[in-house]
């Protein structure tokens, strides 16, 4: 005879109502499983599967303490952004900024310098190889965004042609 402790169904009728009042207590609760054994039966009733652990973001190497703060102001203002005349100059590749050919040589421009379309503006330097950045347009330097040996980002604003 059963104790009075347990919980053995004696139709398939009280099988099938125990079992869905299990499987109402897994959805109920938002259980992933509920797995249950006797020495006649058992019962695995698996709910909604738990979504996999989240790894942990990972630091971005080479990017300056204030890169978030400078990308908030310029999300926040596109209007201002749209009156800004003049060609940008964006970077081709993600890498590193060089606004010369070497330390001890002068900047390939400065702000006011006139410009041809094809000359060298800068260096991004990627994976050990400096690729000069050349100007799609002619005309004055108005304005350079990034700062020599700035990490960039692909599409990232170097400078501004008016």
């Amino acid at each position: 005879m059963a104790n009075k402790n347990t919980i053995e169904p004696r139709t398939i009728e009280d099988t099938v109502e125990c079992i869905e009042a299990l499987a109402e207590i897994v959805k109920k609760n938002d259980l992933g499983k509920l797995k249950i054994n006797t020495e006649t039966y058992e019962i695995v009733i698996e709910g909604r599967p738990c979504p996999p652990p989240m790894p942990a973001p990972m630091p971005m190497m080479g990017v300056p303490a204030a890169a978030p703060a400078q990308s908030a102001p310029a999300q926040a203002a596109p209007a201002a952004e749209a009156a800004v005349s003049g060609n940008i100059i964006t970077s081709p590749i993600v890498g590193t900024f060089y606004a010369s050919p070497s330390p001890d040589k002068p900047a390939f421009v400065k702000v006011g310098d006139t410009v041809n379309a094809g000359d060298v503006v800068c260096i991004i330097e990627s994976m050990k190889l400096m690729n000069e950045i050349n100007s799609e347009f002619s005309g004055k330097v108005a304005e350079i965004y990034a700062k020599d040996g700035q990490a960039v980002e692909y599409g990232q604003k170097l400078m501004r042609i008016e």
